[in-house]
């Protein structure tokens, strides 16, 4: 339908820049395989829809801001065949455009005719969540799907039982200005704490919680720095103090050093005796360490974006971005969350993989927070924090910026990968 909505027409003279391929990362064929069985396509074309996905970033972000007045949401798509989709407001037909990424053609497709930009939809989330949360029985989840440019609220059964469906639909979406559609889950929103019982990033981490005898599992997420020290970053909501068994059995404490968790964050960092490196793991079994060799910042994600995370209590998967600018529902964020979260759909998502490490390739993207549940118990979509809100001064700990930091305190060395 999208391809019927606008001409197919020759390569603009003005058509975005093609930036130089990037080579495959480490990981990535693996991530390849994974998404492949998920899309129904084969390994082969699903690694190279992952480079094409990769080196349009740029494109993308130029895109963004070219139509910054009129931009409602950028897309990917993966099946049929790779594309991206632009979605804007006004009438004003825009032609669609070709770059040449990876020896291929990609077609820019530009969709007009939305009645509010991505700002306005921000603006009415920031603006009404107050009052929409106030109207409800359970708060909800407000998020932007950049595919269809609406506002997706996350809602209870018993919100939509009490009201109807079309008539709640029809009062938020005076509530906001903007076009809603309603998402119904059965836990519409939980931070993902578990129960339970070398340091690299996507390691079990253990701990408890003073006068209760229970003990809680998360995942540690990316190794950090502050210049002068390194530590783990996981999620704030993990117990303070924590633990982790290396592959020798050894357990090691992980001292606390500060956690935040108020609207746009939940990050702890714990520091390590053992000396760290910019590694994590990346697959089910931690038994492949993936290097860390950047960030992507949270502006740049799209809709229908590859992304892989790992949890000790789901192991790893990849699925696709569902919304941006998402705002968990209930009171996670030590009161109502901001409307900067990323949601993914699933498919694997349960307690215990708080803070695990969300990536692409040795890419990472952000750190899980939490996620909501089908009534069948499966997981509908779980979401992330980006990197983008690392505290400061803490930030990621790369490949690259490993060689300026002065030897690991621990051993006088630069820090060897262990797990």
């Amino acid at each position: 339908m999208l391809i019927a909505a606008v001409p197919a027409f020759a390569q603009r003279a003005d058509a975005p820049p093609v930036p130089a391929a990037p080579p495959v990362e480490p990981g990535l064929d693996r991530d390849a395989e994974t998404i492949a069985m998920r899309l129904g396509i084969a390994p082969a074309v699903a690694l190279r829809q992952l480079r094409l996905q990769e080196a349009s970033v740029p494109i993308t972000d130029a895109v963004a801001a070219r139509f910054a007045d009129r931009l409602v949401g950028i897309a990917v798509e993966h099946v049929p065949a790779f594309r991206i989709v632009v979605r804007l407001t006004g009438t004003e037909p825009v032609a669609t455009e070709q770059v040449e990424l990876e020896g291929q053609r990609i077609d820019l497709v530009y969709v007009v005719g939305a009645s509010v930009s991505h700002a306005a939809m921000v603006e009415a989330i920031s603006t009404q969540q107050a009052a929409i949360r106030a109207s409800l029985i359970s708060p909800p989840g407000l998020g932007i799907d950049q595919r269809s440019g609406e506002i997706v609220a996350v809602v209870s059964r018993a919100d939509v039982a009490r009201e109807g469906q079309q008539a709640l639909r029809d009062r938020l979406s005076v509530m906001t200005g903007v076009p809603v559609r309603l998402r119904v889950v059965e836990e519409p929103a939980l931070d993902f704490g578990g129960q339970g019982e070398g340091v690299v990033g996507g390691m079990r981490m253990m701990g408890g919680v003073p006068g209760d005898p229970r003990r809680y599992v998360c995942t540690a997420g990316f190794v950090v720095t502050d210049g002068a020290r390194r530590a783990l970053a996981t999620a704030a909501h993990c117990p303070d103090t924590l633990q982790v068994r290396d592959a020798a059995g050894i357990v090691e404490d992980l001292p606390f050093e500060g956690q935040w968790g108020w609207g746009n964050q939940d990050v702890q960092i714990n520091l390590s005796p053992a000396p760290l490196a910019p590694f994590f793991a990346g697959d089910a079994d931690r038994s492949i360490l993936r290097p860390v060799t950047g960030a992507r910042s949270r502006a740049s994600i799209r809709a229908g974006d590859v992304v892989c995370h790992r949890g000790e209590r789901t192991g790893y998967s990849c699925s696709l971005v569902e919304l941006t600018d998402f705002a968990p529902a209930g009171d996670l964020c030590g009161g109502a969350c901001l409307p900067t979260w990323t949601t993914v759909a699933g498919p694997a998502c349960k307690g215990g993989d708080s803070g695990g490490p969300v990536f692409l390739g040795t890419v990472a993207l952000g750190l899980v927070k939490g996620g909501s549940y089908r009534p069948d118990g499966s997981c509908a979509f779980y979401f992330y924090m980006s990197t983008d809100y690392l505290p400061a001064p803490w930030r990621l700990l790369t490949a690259e910026s490993m060689a300026a930091l002065p030897p690991d305190p621990a051993t006088g060395d630069p820090a060897l990968p262990r797990h």
